[in-house]
């Protein structure tokens, strides 16, 4: 089993290298499609770059979902090492592991990968560099299962700094715009930010526990000293919070849609921001055993979705409401795990990846049609977008968790483990972070359901608000939407074989009656006027919505401003000081010179006179002093 998982992986790598190699040439020669075609010209399997894409990811769905089975059918946690690197302190164990939890998240990792690389032959279709981004992607892919699949963390923190590197490339597809490229930068610092707590968590437990291996971290996790299993926790948590956009490292998440919509898809529901979310679960023993890190990530959680959850309310941009979507769903994962619902969390982790990548993806059609990312230019798309406004519909469904399509069944387990935390105290945390979790979790699902019902009806209801043809995009692209419609609207079922993932019906009627107040109400004020967007009912804070509370703004008095003005005086005093001391020193080496070389300047006659001079003076001194 652990020889098939390690050819998961092998795949997507192998064909981010033959995309890097294939350079333009090759593009040119095999790709069907002229360039400067518009999206879906061509025959994708005339389109050679796009087949060294997606077949080899294909294979690895192929081999993922062996794996699962195999798992599924003789439950168990398979290890493997392929050798032991001995660093002179804790070795290094450069294996896999492979249980129910990473063969599941592999599975769907490959499931939305490929989706992606599928979409992105006709969306992509026409971009001069359109190999070197197949090739990001399968090694974007093939990092997360490297997360997904390592036994050891150093090797899952290898996955995870090739993840960042590989956003940085794909954010900044097109670096010649200003906004991408100032995005890339954005999500690559950010980032990098908690990952630097990250490595000092790994550092930490490893060296505390004695081995890298996470099976046995997470077997030996309750003998750890209080302070290391605390310590290490609340260091993961930091690069928790930058890779998977929780407060306060969230910020750079929206600015992201600067980059291709499928690639948004893919961040978004299957690898980068779900990377965060998944290494809590895999790292839960030592969660479990440091009960303050739980407590933070619960605050954490609160505060991200409630406040994200504000924050796409108020969005103009579609992709921007999605982007606050998602950090607001993520949050809710998060908070799952913070009261010990695991199995919950982990199951909106699939739903959420399912729903995410569709709306994502369908997003790229209503794009493509209209031809912009703003919600006040669409309207009324539903009549000449049938397939895509039925698979949107099957999206927002999930994500409000309209019963009974996948996200009603994995948030109402996540709100049904708060509530029962709160109520009846939880196991891990106390009664005073469970109750916020709970409350947190009520309000998150009227303002989800409130954006989405916006979303929704902004896109494909009313008259429409432009000049442009409505009608279904091409066939490839409108087909890979309507297939992530069937997961999306059917994966919630697959949890009934759990006790815990049942719906239970205190809280499930409960989330009901409050998704119908949160999207009663902005249908309502959307069908005052449906040409008006619903968010102007917000009145003034509409405009703290819409700015995401001035976080961005307050991170740039606070620190952006103060490390420029440090680095402008850095600089003034390396011009000033250091450089005019080096430079002063050699002006004057370079004066010295100019003396001495007036004895030195080739004449005969002066080096004579000079010669004379001196016997003179010897004489002189000589006489004088004898």
């Amino acid at each position: 089993m652990i020889w098939l998982a390690s050819f998961v992986a092998l795949p997507p790598f192998l064909a981010a290298f033959a995309g890097m190699l294939s350079g333009p040439s090759l593009t040119r020669l095999l790709r069907g499609a002229p360039a400067g075609s518009p999206p879906g010209a061509g025959s994708p399997l005339r389109n050679g770059p796009a087949l060294i894409a997606c077949a080899p990811v294909a294979v690895s769905l192929v081999l993922s979902a062996i794996v699962a089975v195999a798992v599924w059918r003789d439950p168990g946690t398979r290890t493997g090492a392929l050798t032991l690197v001995d660093t002179g302190s804790v070795p290094i164990s450069v294996g896999l592991q492979v249980d129910g939890l990473a063969a599941v998240v592999g599975l769907m990792v490959c499931c939305v990968a490929l989706a992606v690389q599928v979409f992105s032959v006709a969306y992509m279709s026409g971009d001069r560099r359109y190999s070197s981004y197949a090739a990001f992607i399968s090694l974007f892919t093939s990092a997360m299962l490297l997360v997904v699949y390592s036994g050891d963390l150093i090797v899952l923190y290898v996955g995870w700094e090739v993840m960042g590197i590989c956003s940085y490339f794909l954010i900044g597809h097109h670096w010649e715009e200003r906004s991408s490229s100032r995005a890339a930068v954005k999500a690559f610092l950010v980032t990098r930010l908690g990952d630097v707590g990250f490595l000092l968590g790994v550092i930490v437990l490893g060296v505390g526990a004695g081995t890298f291996q996470i099976d046995r971290i997470v077997r030996t996790a309750g003998d750890l000293p209080q302070s290391t299993a605390t310590a290490a926790a609340l260091l993961l948590l930091a690069g928790v919070a930058g890779k998977s956009a929780q407060f306060p490292l969230h910020t750079w998440l929206p600015d992201a849609m600067a980059g291709p919509t499928p690639i948004s898809a893919l961040i978004h529901a299957a690898t980068m921001v779900a990377a965060g979310i998944y290494v809590v679960a895999r790292l839960y023993g030592v969660f479990l055993a440091a009960p303050t890190a739980l407590a933070v990530l619960g605050v954490v959680a609160v505060v991200s979705m409630v406040g994200s959850a504000c924050a796409a309310l108020a969005q103009d941009d579609l992709k921007r409401v999605l982007a606050y979507s998602t950090i607001s769903q993520l949050a809710v994962m998060a908070a799952g795990l913070a009261v010990g619902a695991e199995s919950a969390a982990v199951f909106h982790l699939l739903t959420h990846a399912a729903f995410k990548a569709l709306l994502f993806l369908a997003a790229g059609c209503v794009i493509v049609t209209a031809g912009s990312n703003m919600l006040a230019h669409y309207g009324g798309l539903r009549r000449g977008m049938p397939l895509t406004f039925w698979s949107m519909t099957v999206g927002f469904a999930a994500l409000a968790g309209v019963p009974p399509f996948s996200g009603w069944f994995s948030k109402d387990a996540v709100i049904e483990a708060a509530q029962h935390a709160a109520l009846h105290g939880g196991e891990v945390t106390s009664g005073g972070i469970a109750w916020l979790v709970y409350v947190g979790l009520l309000v998150t699902v009227v303002l989800t359901a409130a954006y989405a019902m916006r979303a929704w009806l902004m896109t494909f209801f009313g008259e429409r608000r432009g000049t442009y043809e409505v009608r279904d995009p091409a066939r490839i692209l409108t087909w890979t939407v309507v297939a992530l419609a069937v997961p999306a609207a059917i994966l919630g079922f697959f949890g009934l074989g759990a006790p815990e993932l049942r719906p239970q019906l205190g809280a499930s009627l409960l989330s009901v009656l409050l998704l119908a107040v949160g999207a009663g109400g902005a249908f309502l004020a959307w069908n005052r006027d449906p040409a008006l967007d619903p968010a102007r009912a917000l009145g003034p804070v509409r405009t703290v919505f819409a700015r995401a509370f001035f976080v961005d703004e307050l991170y740039a008095v606070v620190i952006v401003r103060p490390v420029q003005a440090l680095a402008r005086h850095v600089v003034q005093f390396d011009q000033r000081r250091v450089d005019a001391t080096v430079l002063g020193t050699g002006r004057a080496a370079a004066r010295l010179g100019g003396l001495v070389r007036f004895v030195q300047n080739g004449n005969p006659q002066t080096y004579l006179t000079g010669l004379l001079a001196g016997v003179a003076l010897i004489a002189a001194a000589v006489v004088i002093f004898q």
